[in-house]
């Protein structure tokens, strides 16, 4: 564990991630522009403890930082602008990988592959696997979340996900499955997240329902009034709305890809790859609901336990610590 506080800079990249990361016991400075946008966006109005403060690139450059957190090649860049000091270098820094390699999975080299002053942080095994590192350390520390609670009643028959862009993303996030899931587990599923407004994909014939994107409270309890949650995904780093589902205490159905099968228990719900199999899964969660609440808590007694908030800020403590000497 630091001995100290540390000054910490991160940009806001992944809302719920950074949620996580800022209940922790350091200062976190997080750059923000008039405009905005992907370099700027500060903490879009997110409820997050008071160390955790928006900067201006003018503030950066006066501002005693022990570490910086990267998360995208460009942030090097930034990072040395604003901060007058090269990442690596002249201040501790650390590169978070978020995602698994986008194409050549087994032989993309990762941006950060070339060099050896700056470790990447993987979220997952198997994108630590997955991503060429070559001369780069690299750690691995699983996602953690802020626990909304055992919140599920499962009172709508209803399966339910939620998905950011759902038909940008199309067979990326699986949502091409969706309306096949619906039709054959006679369950109609609700989309919750970006771009689901008024979504409806081809084929679903209205049994596939988009709902929108709302804040993380009334999302949690929505959601979680569904009976099974269902991870369509094929290829993602994991999904931490699938850790949230969990925390709420709900039965998961997922396609068997990526860090999922290492991530969902047998007794939390059923992971395959077969399609009729998850179907038949959502099919039987929806239509007994006791079987579905057992397996909800046994999802939630395993989430918390490898995806507590406790344990992930306690990783990164240790890993902030022996960057920052």
């Amino acid at each position: 564990m630091p001995k100290r506080e540390l000054d910490i800079v991160l940009w806001h990249v992944h809302g719920a991630w950074t949620t996580a990361f800022v209940q922790g016991r350091h200062r976190y400075l997080i750059p923000t522009l008039p405009e905005g946008g992907d370099w700027g966006r500060g903490s879009c109005g997110r409820p997050w403890p008071e160390s955790a403060r928006e900067v201006s690139p003018e503030e950066l450059r006066r501002s005693n930082v022990d570490v910086v957190v990267l998360q995208r090649p460009h942030e090097l860049e930034l990072a040395q602008e604003w901060l007058g000091r090269q990442p690596g270098r002249d201040v501790p820094a650390l590169y978070l990988e978020h995602n698994t390699p986008a194409a050549g999975a087994a032989t993309t080299p990762h941006p950060l592959a070339g060099q050896s002053d700056i470790p990447i942080v993987h979220v997952t095994h198997f994108n630590n696997l997955m991503w060429d590192n070559g001369s780069a350390r690299t750690h691995v520390i699983s996602h953690g979340i802020v626990d909304p609670g055992h919140l599920y009643t499962g009172e709508l028959p209803r399966a339910v996900t939620m998905i950011n862009e759902p038909q940008r993303r199309w067979r990326v996030t699986g949502s091409d499955l969706l309306p096949t899931l619906a039709a054959a587990a006679a369950a109609p599923v609700d989309v919750f997240g970006i771009g689901t407004d008024t979504w409806t994909p081809p084929g679903s014939e209205g049994r596939v329902r988009g709902c929108g994107d709302l804040l993380t409270a009334e999302l949690h309890r929505e959601v979680a009034r569904r009976r099974v949650f269902v991870h369509t995904a094929r290829w993602t780093s994991l999904g931490l709305s699938l850790v949230e589902a969990m925390h709420l205490g709900m039965p998961v159905v997922a396609v068997a890809s990526t860090e999922v099968p290492t991530s969902v228990p047998p007794e939390a719900g059923v992971i395959a790859a077969d399609v009729s199999v998850l179907a038949r899964a959502v099919a039987d969660f929806v239509h007994e609901p006791d079987r579905a609440e057992l397996y909800g808590k046994a999802a939630r007694d395993f989430a918390l336990q490898n995806f507590g908030l406790g344990t992930f800020l306690d990783r990164w403590d240790e890993l902030l610590a022996k960057t920052s000497e």
